[in-house]
């Protein structure tokens, strides 16, 4: 079906065909018969593919990255497609509108896209307020953090504690987002001095907000794909030795190697097929140095349960997808669990998890 309508999707301004698809989604989640169907059609069920991380259960490894439900107000819909978990956001402290448009661009030859969003959301008393009112779904949800783009970086500890605080009993776990290229300035916060600062303001809060509600959320760092092997040795190193739960790997690139399209000197983060083999990399390199002691979240480029099974065999525990949905479609999640299986079978494997670092 979606085959008959990404053409016409793709006439579309991409940010238009996003913002129609998100209405669609509230649609069907407004509708229990429509959501049940949906979540039965596109739900993969195999004993295999679960498996045990940040004390949550995940059903299959594949999730929705940050970035497609900005406003935390899809999330159910997204559940029904048959993701193991789905991450919201990037969501700040204060509403704010992001980059002028155009700021979202498909490179339809790469199989990928530019985008320079801006961390556009509604904020975090909206996004509360979004989690009373809709259904909580079975599979996890994780909550992506950003700062306001007026905030300074000497004051952006407060705008992810006050995040974290806000937000603190809606998500399953929440991810410190450094590496976006669309906030200027926001990747300094990578440097070792300032991630220290940083990270030690956050993990402080976390542990104060865990004594208050007597429970401990896990807090991730997304990384960006643009780091020197040293700078991912720096950052790791210190983010493992103040307590991070997990990493995720990575972000959008400013890279425009290899690209074919004429809109490949757009400004901002590439994210798709592109990006699939130095996310890979990356997850190879981080595993190696944690030596598989903390979770590692794979995304870049993830379009086929082949594509997933690389990340995974090279340290990924889990994997994330955006882009590949956009090309592939909302089937995505069930098209790679099934090809996912099929793998295992392959390679004589009886769970997801005795393939993950088998590579490395």
């Amino acid at each position: 079906m979606y085959n008959t309508i990404r053409p016409l999707l793709f006439q579309m301004d991409p940010e238009s065909a996003h913002n129609w698809t998100i209405l669609a989604l509230q649609m069907m989640q407004a509708n229990p018969l429509l959501k049940k169907y949906f979540t039965k059609k596109m739900t993969v069920h195999d004993s295999r593919l679960h498996s045990q991380y940040f004390g949550q259960t995940f059903t299959n490894p594949v999730g929705l990255a940050a970035g497609f439900d900005k406003h935390a107000n899809v999330y159910p819909a997204l559940a029904a497609l048959g993701f193991g978990f789905v991450e919201v956001g990037t969501l700040t402290p204060r509403p704010q509108g992001g980059n002028p448009k155009p700021r979202l661009f498909r490179l339809v030859e790469d199989e990928a896209v530019i985008n320079r969003m801006g961390f556009n959301n509604h904020g975090i008393e909206e996004a509360k307020r979004t989690f009373s009112q809709l259904p909580r779904p079975s599979i996890p949800i994780g909550i992506n953090l950003g700062k306001n783009k007026d905030t300074p970086n000497e004051q952006a500890s407060d705008d992810y504690c006050q995040g974290l605080a806000t937000l603190y009993l809606e998500g399953d776990y929440f991810v410190i987002n450094i590496s976006s290229p669309n906030t200027k300035g926001l990747r300094d916060l990578q440097q070792v001095q300032a991630l220290q600062e940083l990270l030690s303001s956050i993990l402080t809060e976390r542990d104060r907000l865990a004594k208050e509600h007597a429970k401990k959320q896990p807090v991730l760092l997304k990384i960006a794909p643009d780091l020197t092997t040293e700078q991912i040795t720096d950052i790791v190193q210190t983010a493992v030795s103040l307590g991070i739960d997990g990493i995720i790997a990575t972000n959008t690139t400013l890279s425009r190697d290899g690209l074919r399209s004429s809109k490949q000197n757009e400004t901002g983060g590439l994210s798709g097929r592109p990006l699939r083999e130095r996310s890979t990399e990356l997850i190879r390199q981080i595993y190696r140095m944690t030596e598989g002691r903390i979770p590692l979240i794979g995304v870049g480029g993830i379009f086929t349960g082949k594509d997933a099974y690389e990340k995974i065999c090279a340290g990924a525990n889990l994997v994330q997808v955006y882009t590949g949905m956009i090309y592939r479609g909302p089937s995505i999640a069930r098209l790679i669990n099934e090809e996912l299986l099929q793998l295992l079978e392959k390679d004589g494997l009886t769970s997801i998890q005795e393939a993950i670092g088998r590579c490395v």
